[in-house]
């Protein structure tokens, strides 16, 4: 099998929206990097947590991801095509998805079964709570699964539920510049990142998308 990669990402906006976030888009797909956006409109969402409704990934030999909603696509289908031009707001490419797992081990399990590449375990709270989270490489970008909290399991009704798509972070090659194009209505001012030497800013809920959205510095 060839290595898992992320196609495609169904996003449940409209297009209007990110093309008002400074993002260039041809009819209702957005591509940043070598990954598609496709904006679906917000009945796409259906009963997904977030906004991220669902992914198309080649490279996989199942599409039962604990959850994740998941489309494969086979080699044989792949569409041809190099990495997209910067966006008029300066993102350049797609850092990491995160998905949230009420249970990291067993969803780890069943994604390196399928053929994604677990490249570590991070066992150390972060600045949001996750006690634990694990990486994998996709291609050009990370899918960040972080074991959920205590409180938010407690709330979703413990451990046996299914993993969850959460959010996007993207990169900038100019930060303070993308965050200045959006707009401080819309978008946070740059801080420190948990990665160490990286900033990351976060767009607002008056920015009108569905999903968690971060910027952040290659």
């Amino acid at each position: 099998m060839p290595d898992a990669r992320i196609d495609e990402l169904t996003i449940a906006d409209e297009p209007a929206t990110w093309t008002a976030l400074g993002f260039a888009v041809e009819g209702a797909v957005c591509r940043v990097g070598s990954v598609g956006l496709r904006l679906a409109g917000r009945d796409a969402r259906g009963s997904a947590v977030s906004g991220l409704a669902g992914w198309t990934l080649s490279g996989v030999t199942s599409d039962r991801l604990d959850g994740l909603p998941t489309r494969c696509l086979g080699d044989a289908a792949r569409e041809p095509g190099g990495e997209a031009s910067p966006h008029p707001n300066g993102v350049t490419a797609l850092d990491h998805v995160v998905a949230i797992a009420p249970a990291l081990d067993r969803t780890v399990a069943v994604l390196q079964a399928a053929g994604l590449d677990l490249r570590r375990m991070r066992e150390e709270p972060t600045p949001a709570g996750a006690q634990r989270q694990a990486f994998f490489r996709l291609g050009e970008v990370i899918l960040e699964v972080v074991q959920a909290p205590d409180d938010a399991l407690a709330r979703s009704g413990g451990p046996d539920g299914p993993a969850f798509f959460w959010g996007l972070a993207f990169k900038t090659a100019d930060l303070d510049a993308t965050v200045a194009v959006i707009g401080a209505e819309h978008c946070s001012s740059p801080r420190p990142a948990v990665q160490p030497g990286r900033r990351i800013a976060t767009l607002r809920r008056s920015a009108g998308l569905a999903l968690p959205v971060a910027l952040m510095t290659d």
